[in-house]
């Protein structure tokens, strides 16, 4: 764990939880061992989508589409959820999870390699979560920087490997040091990209807010190199 385990007993118990369609799906994937977002990260994007109220949203990772539905749920009415998926054997299952919520208009899943297919993607979206193979998040980088909407919100899952990341790579394990490397890599480029403004917060299995600016603001490097 990233924060102490009383901790995060204490802050999940004033967690008002999902609906109890939600609660349903998270306990059938629970029942399978298909990992889903933590509880603090639920709580954390039910946040978001009030806040930031994202009309557009692009989620890297789809599993059996608990954390799509959880955002479509939260989301403004009239929200679009695209979301992308390879592995073949939970694309059934998600997309009848679509059905049973009746999100099947709210929400598209893109089948396929999640590198080839934002290559593809032209539109813009103004939340993008990214919730995939952590040691393929660098590599989907400038294509997610590119389809993010100025002033649009990347939030990536699972960065701090429940610790791990802060180890030197000889004390993880020889098959995860490709992993850990990768996402030092991935979160140097987030926190120094010219165009993102970046946090990383302890937030379940660690998550970054990054914004994209938008241009002509105050440190824009566009702006900055213009006028020099």
């Amino acid at each position: 764990m990233i924060v102490d385990d009383r901790m995060v007993a204490f802050i999940n118990a004033f967690d008002k939880g999902n609906t109890v369609f939600l609660d349903e799906i998270e306990k059938e994937a629970k029942a399978s061992e298909i990992p889903i977002i933590r509880k603090e990260t639920q709580s954390f994007l039910r946040f978001l989508m009030k806040a930031v109220r994202p009309m557009n949203i692009l989620e890297v990772g789809t599993a059996v589409g608990f954390s799509a539905l959880l955002m479509s749920e939260y989301a403004p009415e009239g929200c679009h959820v695209t979301t992308i998926e390879k592995y073949e054997k939970r694309i059934p299952v998600a997309r009848e999870n679509f059905r049973r919520g009746g999100k099947e208009s709210a929400i598209t899943l893109l089948e396929g390699d999640a590198a080839k297919i934002l290559t593809q993607l032209q539109e813009s979206y103004d939340f993008i979560f990214m919730d995939a193979a952590k040691g393929q998040y660098i590599h989907f980088l400038p294509d997610v920087c590119r389809l993010l909407s100025e002033g649009g919100l990347l939030v990536s899952d699972n960065v701090l490997q429940d610790g791990d990341v802060i180890e030197s790579r000889f004390a993880v394990t020889r098959r995860n040091r490709t992993i850990h490397a990768r996402m030092r890599e991935y979160l140097y480029e987030l926190t120094h990209h010219p165009l993102l403004e970046t946090c990383i917060l302890p937030v379940g299995d660690g998550v970054t807010l990054s914004v994209k600016r938008r241009l002509h603001e105050e440190g824009d490097p566009e702006r900055e190199a213009e006028a020099t």
